[in-house]
This record gives C-alpha cells, sequence and structure tokens, in this order.
C-alpha cells in the first residue's frame, strides 16, 4: 500500500486542455488529514485528483441518468489499481459509467443494479453497430400512424411523434416477448429512451426539464403554459440515428475492440447488491457510487422510461434503497460490504463513492469507514477530489459551494488475508 500512499500524496494533477488549475502552482500538491475511526488513524488525501471536464471523457458515456459520477472517477482508480484483463465491479450500476470505462480501458466488466434501466442503457453499448445496421433496421419497423398511448401525453408529444413512440414500444415489447431481442434492438431501446424527454429539439418531447429527470404531466403542462408552447412533431427515426453518431463520435478503433471484447465475457445482473451471482474472489477493483437515503427519487423521476420499456415503477421503488435516516442506509450498506468482501480478491480494492448530503451536516464516509472495517476490508483512506464549482452540484441538499469548489469522497478500502 506504500506505492499507493506515496502516489496520491505526491500528486500532481496534468491538464493538457488548458485547464485552470484549482490550487496556485505553489500549492497544488495534496493535502492531507487523518480520521480516527476503530483505533485507526485513516488518511484523508485532499487534491484535485480528475476533471470533471466533459470533453475529456469518451462520448459514449453521454447517457443521462440521475446522480451519476463522471468518467474520470472510476478511470482514476481503473489505472491506478487495475491491469488489462482484470475484473472491475459496479454493485450500484446506474447509467453503467464504472464498466463502459472499465471496458475501454481492456477491462472485464461486471454490473448490478435493481433498476433494470440500468441493464437497458449500459449493455448495449458495449458492443458498437453500425449506423447502416441500425438504420436499416429502424426503418424496417412498422409505425401505425392512429397509435396512442394507454395514458394522455399530449402535453409531450404531437400525435404523430407519440404515433412513432407506441409503435415502437410495441415492437421492441414484441421482439422481447419472443425471445427475438438482438443487439440492434437494445442499442434502438436504448437510443430511444434517452431521447424521450429534454430540452432541445433534440428529444422526441416538447421542452421539458433535462432528461435526466421526466416530470410528471401535470407539470409539463405548466411548463407548457408558462412557455406558451405546443408539441411539435419530431422525427423519431432521425433523432434516434442522430444520437447515435453522437455517442460513437470520439470513439477510437481501438476502444470499439475493447468494448467488444469485454462484452464476450459482461456480466449483467439486476437484483440485490447484498445477494449477487458473481464468483467468490473474483473481482480485481469495485467502483460505485450507492443510493444516498431518500435524496433522489429515481423511479419516479424514470417514470416514462420505464413506461417505454414496460418497466413496473413501483415495484422497482419497493425493491430500491431509499432510506429515510443513516441508520437504515447502513443496515443495507452492511450487506452490500458483506457480498463485497465475499467477491473481492485478496488485494483487490473497493473505492466506495460518498456524499456529503442534508446541506453538509451527513458526511456519509464517517458511516461507510466501520462498515467496510468490520467486512473486514482495510480502509486505505478517504480520498476527496476538489472540483470547480458547478450549479448542478447543489441538486441533493449537496452544499460545496464553499472556496467556489464541489467535491467527489471516496473511501478506498483493500482486502488483504
Amino acid at each position: 500500500m506504500n506505492r499507493i500512499a506515496n502516489y496520491l500524496k505526491s500528486f500532481t494533477f496534468q491538464d493538457n486542455n488548458d485547464n485552470i488549475a484549482l490550487f496556485p502552482s505553489n500549492e497544488k500538491k495534496t493535502i492531507v488529514n487523518y480520521l480516527f475511526f476503530e483505533g485507526q488513524n485513516i488518511p484523508v488525501y485532499i487534491n484535485e485528483f480528475w476533471t470533471a471536464k466533459q470533453r475529456q471523457a469518451s462520448s459514449i458515456h453521454e447517457i443521462s441518468y440521475r446522480a451519476c459520477f463522471k468518467p474520470q472517477l472510476p478511470r482514476f482508480f481503473i489505472n491506478l489499481l487495475t491491469e488489462a484483463g482484470d475484473l472491475v465491479y459496479d454493485p450500484f450500476s446506474g447509467r453503467g459509467t464504472t464498466i463502459i470505462e472499465a471496458a475501454l480501458l481492456g477491462r472485464k466488466v461486471a454490473a448490478n443494479d435493481i433498476n433494470p434501466l440500468s441493464k437497458i442503457l449500459a449493455e448495449p453499448r458495449l458492443n458498437i453497430p453500425s449506423e447502416k445496421q441500425i438504420a436499416e433496421r429502424l426503418y424496417e419497423i412498422p409505425y401505425c400512424e392512429t397509435a396512442r398511448a394507454e395514458m394522455d401525453l399530449s402535453m409531450f408529444y404531437a400525435p404523430q411523434t407519440e404515433a412513432e413512440i407506441v409503435s415502437l414500444k410495441k415492437y421492441l415489447q414484441s421482439r422481447r416477448r419472443t425471445g427475438c431481442e438482438d443487439n440492434l434492438d437494445r442499442w434502438i431501446r436504448m437510443l430511444a429512451t434517452n431521447r424521450l424527454t429534454g430540452h432541445s429539439p433534440g428529444f422526441f418531447s416538447v421542452y421539458t426539464l433535462p432528461p435526466n429527470q421526466a416530470v410528471l404531466p401535470e407539470r409539463q403542462q405548466m411548463i407548457n403554459r408558462k412557455r406558451n408552447q405546443k408539441p411539435e412533431y419530431r422525427d423519431t427515426r432521425k433523432l434516434i440515428l442522430k444520437k447515435f453518431r453522437s455517442l460513437i463520435r470520439n470513439l477510437k478503433i481501438n476502444e470499439i475492440k475493447n468494448l467488444r471484447q469485454a462484452s464476450k465475457s459482461a456480466l449483467s445482473l439486476t437484483g440485490d447488491a447484498r445477494d449477487t451471482q458473481l464468483e467468490t474472489e473474483s473481482v480485481q477493483l469495485t467502483v460505485t457510487s450507492p443510493p444516498f437515503l431518500d435524496v433522489v427519487q429515481y423511479s419516479r423521476d424514470n417514470w416514462l422510461r420505464c413506461w417505454f420499456n414496460n418497466i413496473d415503477t413501483k415495484e422497482i421503488e419497493k425493491k430500491m434503497t431509499m432510506a429515510k435516516n443513516v441508520e437504515e442506509w447502513a443496515l443495507v450498506m452492511k450487506g452490500v460490504f458483506k457480498e463485497l468482501y465475499r467477491v473481492t480478491k485478496n488485494g483487490g480494492w473497493v473505492a466506495f463513492e460518498v456524499g456529503e448530503i442534508k446541506n453538509g451536516r451527513i458526511k456519509l464516509e464517517k458511516h461507510v469507514v466501520p462498515l467496510g472495517i468490520r467486512a473486514g476490508f482495510h480502509c486505505e483512506g478517504v480520498i476527496i477530489n476538489l472540483q470547480k464549482f458547478t450549479k448542478t452540484s447543489n441538486i441533493w441538499g449537496v452544499n460545496n459551494n464553499n472556496f467556489g469548489t464541489n467535491t467527489n469522497r471516496i473511501v478506498l478500502f483493500r482486502k488483504t488475508i
């Protein structure tokens, strides 16, 4: 571990894209503080370890999802703690940031999430088809001009747009029910799911909230009245192909090969992170960000995506960890850490991203460190990545605006026997 500790202590962030450093050059060294837990002094490393600038990440990540971290976070730990061919895992996979980044870097991958939307959004991106293949399949799908949803969606879509969406929904449902769904269908499903609503003409809907949060119909009616707008026709086929081109726009040939290679052995699980099908001592590195108490209503925010994919939001919400207090949350995470200890190799790692929630009054690392230690891990430290403040960092009650910065906070554990 001395190698990792020394690396973190001596780390100096380098940015080749003219990023303005958070710290002046004479101060841009890691600050090391200590926390006392379970009879141990736990080092806290504070520095700018990675940037969150969008242009420095692969375009294949650009699928919107609530409360997801930037690809630079898992990349930092994947590069530091794994080698090509190692298995990288995320038990709370979300949009699949960890596994996509690991696959790009030539690692094997495994993902789990209680929400089946996660698999829909992540799994297809491991196997990139051609635009021609997507287009040919899209234009084979029959569209019924009179097709309508079972609920009123007129506040989101023009009639012809709704007809195309409902026709596509029925086609995909039929393909899945009959066991005919293939990689092209999964890509079309993922792309359409991502384009359902948003705040630009690149989405199927009239102007609404950003695509990581679907508002309820009543709220959309208010938005329409306030903006004096009504839904206009959107060509869903063209928008799906446009998003496909955007996702693959900066992928390199070797990255596409790495993604496809990872897809051959990839595990995409949909279940409880406390009880998985992963082999014992198979994982070299876990990088994850769990649900933080009840601050993000995942199933409610995804109601329209769930409708399109025939997912019961009420059933999903029953299964999800939406704890209302730290004690309830920690009880669930206790089971997660027990499972992580089982599946982690001797010498393997867990990078567990935690939040600073309830207006900064609750710092979850103070609860996560004991959980990991009691599960059998050694806590190697808390890594705090300081970044420039962005207006979206307060969405979940995170008060990180002091000194114009926001943070990622990661507790790093290692399994040693």
